[in-house]
């Protein structure tokens, strides 16, 4: 499996819906490859903050969430509702 085949298959690893079959090259290639490690590290923590996002809008936004993302957020938002 390549790393580009790892990105495409990773939403369904996730959800638990990626066959047998490929869920293996999958793990193997994940088992071997840091920059994929890292990219579903990321992948995971960007679902989690996207669920979050939806779940209470008073909650504090946490530290770890950059200042400029948080700004390009804002900026879309108010863009949308123009």
């Amino acid at each position: 499996m390549t790393c580009r085949d790892f990105t495409a298959f990773i939403a369904d690893y996730l959800d638990g819906e990626l066959p047998e079959s490929a869920r293996q090259p999958f793990e193997r290639h994940l088992g071997h490859c840091a920059n994929c490690t890292r990219y579903l590290e990321g992948y995971r923590a960007s679902m989690a903050l996207g669920k979050r996002a939806f779940e209470d809008h008073d909650a504090p936004v946490p530290n770890e969430v950059p200042g400029e993302l948080i700004d390009a957020i804002l900026r879309a938002r108010r863009a949308s509702t123009d």
